[in-house]
C-alpha cells in the first residue's frame, strides 16, 4: 500500500488531489447531516438568514472554491500551501455541488425531486476523481517500466471505450445508467444495447418509422419504472433525505 501510495499519489504530485477529494466527500456528508437536522428542527443548527435573506451554503462554497482554486494555481502541486489550497477547494466544491440542482434550476429545489440531481453529480464527481487517484490516468509517473506502460495503456483504452458506451446509454434516455457506467465497466453496456426510453434522442431519431419499437419501448419503460422506482427513491432518501411530497 505504501509503495502504491508513493508511486501513484506522491510521485506524480497527486497528494493535494487526494486531500481535495477527502475534503469534498466529507463536506458533502457533513452538510447533508446538518441540513437534515435543520429540516427536522433538531440540534443547535439553524438556517443563516441575516436581515431575512436566506444564505444558501453554495455561497460560502463559491468563495472557498475561488480561494482554493487560485491558491492551488499559485502554489503548484507540492508543499504545505498546495495541500491547504486543495482542502479549501474540496470543501468549497462539496458545498457548491451539494446545491447543484439549485444552481441548475435557479430555484430552491433542495428538498424536491429535482434536488436529487445534486446527489448524482456528487457521486459522479467523486468516482471520476477516484479513477484519477487510482492510477487510471497514467500521467506524471516517472520511469514507467514497459509492463507498467502496457497495463496503463490498456486501462486508458478500456476507460475511453466505456465512456463512449456510456454516451450511447445517455442518448437512449438512461442518464443514471450512463453516469454509473462512466466509471463502472459494463454497466453502460446494458443501457446501450437495450431499447431506448420514449422521448429520448435515440428514440426520436431511430423509432420514428418503427411503431412496434416505440410500443415496446413504452411498455418496457413502464415496467422498469414500476419495478425500480421505489428502490431508487429509498436509496436517494437514505443519502440525501426524503423530498417534500
Amino acid at each position: 500500500m505504501g509503495q502504491w501510495l508513493s508511486r501513484n499519489i506522491v510521485e506524480p504530485g497527486k497528494l493535494p488531489l487526494l486531500l481535495a477529494l477527502a475534503a469534498f466527500v466529507l463536506t458533502f456528508l457533513v452538510t447533508r447531516v446538518i441540513t437534515r437536522l435543520i429540516r427536522a428542527g433538531r440540534g443547535p443548527f439553524r438556517n443563516i438568514s441575516p436581515g431575512g435573506l436566506h444564505v444558501h451554503h453554495v455561497v460560502p462554497g463559491v468563495v472557498l472554491t475561488v480561494i482554493g482554486g487560485f491558491g492551488a494555481v499559485a502554489s503548484g502541486r507540492h508543499g504545505f500551501g498546495a495541500m491547504v489550497a486543495a482542502v479549501l477547494f474540496g470543501t468549497g466544491a462539496g458545498l457548491v455541488l451539494d446545491e447543484f440542482a439549485l444552481v441548475l434550476h435557479l430555484d430552491d429545489v433542495y428538498w424536491t425531486e429535482q434536488g436529487r440531481k445534486s446527489v448524482e453529480i456528487v457521486v459522479l464527481t467523486a468516482a471520476l476523481v477516484g479513477l484519477v487517484l487510482a492510477g487510471f490516468l497514467p500521467f506524471g509517473v516517472n520511469e514507467l517500466t514497459p509492463q507498467e506502460l502496457h497495463d496503463r495503456g490498456l486501462v486508458v483504452v478500456n476507460v475511453l471505450v466505456n465512456f463512449l458506451i456510456a454516451l450511447f446509454a445517455l442518448a437512449k434516455g438512461k442518464p443514471r445508467i450512463a453516469l454509473i457506467g462512466a466509471v463502472v465497466p459494463f454497466v453502460a453496456l446494458v443501457g446501450a444495447v437495450r431499447l431506448a426510453r420514449p422521448g429520448s434522442p435515440w428514440a426520436r431519431r431511430f423509432y420514428r418509422k418503427r411503431p412496434r419499437a416505440r410500443r415496446r419501448a413504452r411498455v418496457r419503460a413502464y415496467r422498469h419504472d414500476a419495478r425500480w422506482e421505489a428502490v431508487r427513491n429509498r436509496v436517494h432518501d437514505l443519502l440525501a433525505g426524503a423530498p417534500d411530497r
